[in-house]
């Protein structure tokens, strides 16, 4: 199968496709590591709204996406950076996101996204006032018994002065948690206004503040995702988490090594790659679990060099070779995203994107992926 694409330097050169159709495999009944794939959302294109206004979501799609991972046996990570939260989808269609999923599949394992993305950054200027907007929006959240993942907040990130204003923040909010929550620490690659979060500049100072966190609210934590894109401080802070509280890497760039893990321990996953790639995470946990080491790898370190070209500076931009797949694969009729974000990156991405996803064997139908590229083509006046 073979189809010309522009390189570098924008000339056709013929491309030959591997072409290996992607055959889901479900999870393990008792899977070697908690996977949570952080999802999406399908927008509305003919939605009348103003695109760089208010969010026009296609319900029907993006709730059909979170059946498909719920069927392979994935959890899903809900209203997260993914589906564009606080880069698009606000507050109110984030709940009403959260409320359909756990309505939809009230078995599934879910969790979901509480921050304080509805407060006007402008107006606040207390750490009172930061708890009062997790407060908010875990009350709701936890009204349909939901579970929650705490996500980094950027007001808390401008009013905090010191290390208590976190450690205050996290003990109230977690004191009020039904439930164990998973921790969020993103780093300012994925989300600039995060700079500085934990009221330290470094890895090492913002570190002992989270384990101090932990360690003072042990019951009320599941687990911390861990987003800063380097293996080996995920690795330091894991050996160092108290015993029961476990590590969801949320490293897009070295999540095989980290899920494999070492004689000291691995990692869960909670990662935006896994929107794209979850058609063969079952098949490659399924073999981790086995101890078959070599096919797990065979499955997983193919897929590294689409996850860095998606995930490449600047990264907070990834959603769009996410939402990029999920239209070449089928999940979704057109590649329009939630604030015009589908312009975020070149077209040279996109053929890169197109080539490794090939290469990485997640295209579900590659014959209707080629037809798709050269749609995209067209539409570059590329013939």
């Amino acid at each position: 199968m073979k189809l010309k694409l522009p390189n570098k330097e924008g000339a056709l050169s013929e491309y030959r496709m591997v072409g290996q159709p992607l055959t889901d495999q479900k999870m393990p009944k008792n899977p070697a590591r908690i996977i949570f794939a952080a999802a999406h959302v399908v927008a509305d294109p003919f939605a009348k709204s103003d695109p760089h206004g208010a969010p026009a979501i296609h319900w029907e799609d993006t709730l059909r996406f979170r059946h498909y991972l719920a069927d392979l046996g994935l959890g899903i990570a809900e209203a997260m950076d993914t589906a564009q939260r606080g880069m698009g989808l606000d507050w109110n269609n984030a709940l009403e996101l959260i409320t359909q999923t756990r309505t939809e599949l009230p078995e599934a394992r879910v969790a979901n996204g509480v921050g304080t993305d509805h407060l006007d950054l402008t107006a606040v200027t207390s750490v009172d006032h930061v708890i009062k907007g997790y407060i908010q929006q875990l009350e709701a959240v936890q009204m349909i018994d939901a579970r929650v993942i705490l996500m980094a907040s950027r007001a808390l990130a401008k009013v905090a002065r010191t290390p208590k204003d976190y450690f205050d923040v996290y003990k109230t909010i977690l004191s009020n948690c039904d439930y164990p929550v998973i921790l969020h620490w993103l780093g300012d690659m994925f989300d600039p206004q995060l700079f500085g979060y934990w009221s330290a500049t470094n890895f090492e100072d913002s570190l002992e503040v989270v384990l101090e966190i932990i360690e003072e609210n042990e019951r009320k934590v599941d687990g911390i995702k861990i987003s800063l894109l380097d293996k080996d401080k995920e690795i330091k802070m894991r050996r160092r988490l108290p015993k029961g509280i476990k590590m969801y890497t949320g490293d897009d760039f070295n999540y095989p090594e980290l899920i494999e893990g070492d004689e000291l321990g691995f990692s869960h996953a909670l990662l935006g790659i896994f929107d794209p790639l979850a058609g063969v995470v079952p098949k490659a946990i399924d073999k981790l679990g086995a101890g078959d080491l070599k096919t797990y790898r065979s499955i997983v370190n193919p897929t590294v060099p689409l996850a860095r070209q998606i995930f490449r500076p600047p990264t907070q931009f990834y959603k769009t070779g996410v939402v990029f797949l999920s239209w070449l694969n089928g999940f979704q009729d057109h590649f329009v995203m939630v604030n015009g974000a589908q312009s975020s990156r070149s077209f040279q991405d996109f053929v890169d994107i197109f080539k490794l996803a090939d290469y990485a064997g997640i295209l579900r139908d590659p014959e209707h992926a080629k037809i798709k590229m050269k749609r995209l083509m067209n539409m570059y006046g590329l013939t």
